[in-house]
């Protein structure tokens, strides 16, 4: 498997992440990735950037050391009824979103309220990812996620960072193994992340494909080999708007 794309990273701007954009970007071309997205958490996540930011990313080159650059969020799942911590004047101005649940944004629900809150969020034309849907102590059936990931066009994260050995996500190597098998049986493609938080990680898919290879999921069932279908999916998603 070729990964040359990496869409769910943080730089600094994060408030707990360790490298800026331009390191980052420089790990990335020396991992040979094509395409780098930048995610940095948004605004309900203690300690991160302020709105403005978001609003002014059109500055950024969108490429450095070769490779290219897109700039979104990782936004917070706030409510059980899929709405985010960031309003529809800033969402416009990203390339794309990550959506996940942070415990600091909000507190794990019953197993119905959790995978309601997923599968409304995926219905958000601006979030292309659901991200790391892993995470054990939001109890979800995985199942009806992977439905309406198919159903609305929102690409399922495995998230290398969730299977590090020392992470601290619940369950999170059983739970990808249900995830990875309806996504098999269903026929739903992943794409898979570092979640890097600092430049030594960018491209680091070591866990990720540990687990790939034992499940026996199928290449083309993984889409970091294929730039021009990521951002078809975003256009797709975003038709409506």
């Amino acid at each position: 498997m070729e990964y040359i794309l990496d869409l769910h990273t943080h730089t600094i701007a994060s408030g707990h992440a360790y490298s800026t954009i331009r390191e980052m970007a420089k790990a990335a071309a020396d991992r040979e990735l094509k395409l780098l997205g930048i995610t940095e958490h948004a605004m309900a996540m203690p300690g991160t950037c302020h709105e403005f930011y978001f609003q002014n990313m059109k500055v950024i080159p969108r490429e450095q050391y070769g490779v290219e650059l897109m700039f979104g969020s990782e936004l917070n799942v706030t409510d059980y009824d899929g709405n985010v911590d960031m309003q529809e004047y800033t969402l416009r101005r990203l390339d794309y979103a990550v959506a996940s649940f942070h415990p600091p944004c909000i507190t794990p629900g019953s197993r119905e309220e959790n995978t309601r809150a997923a599968c409304l969020v995926m219905q958000n034309p601006h979030v292309l990812i659901l991200g790391h849907p892993d995470d054990g102590r939001y109890l979800m059936n995985y199942e009806e996620i992977v439905r309406a990931s198919r159903e609305t066009g929102t690409i399922i994260e495995l998230n290398n960072s969730s299977l590090n050995p020392s992470g601290f996500r619940k369950n999170a190597l059983e739970n990808d193994k249900v995830i990875l098998n309806f996504c098999m049986k269903l026929g739903v493609p992943v794409v898979v992340n570092s979640d890097a938080h600092i430049d030594a990680d960018v491209g680091n898919h070591v866990y990720a494909q540990k687990l790939l290879d034992e499940v026996g999921f199928p290449e083309e069932l993984i889409l970091n080999d294929r730039p021009e279908e990521i951002k078809k999916r975003i256009l797709d998603k975003r038709a409506g708007l």
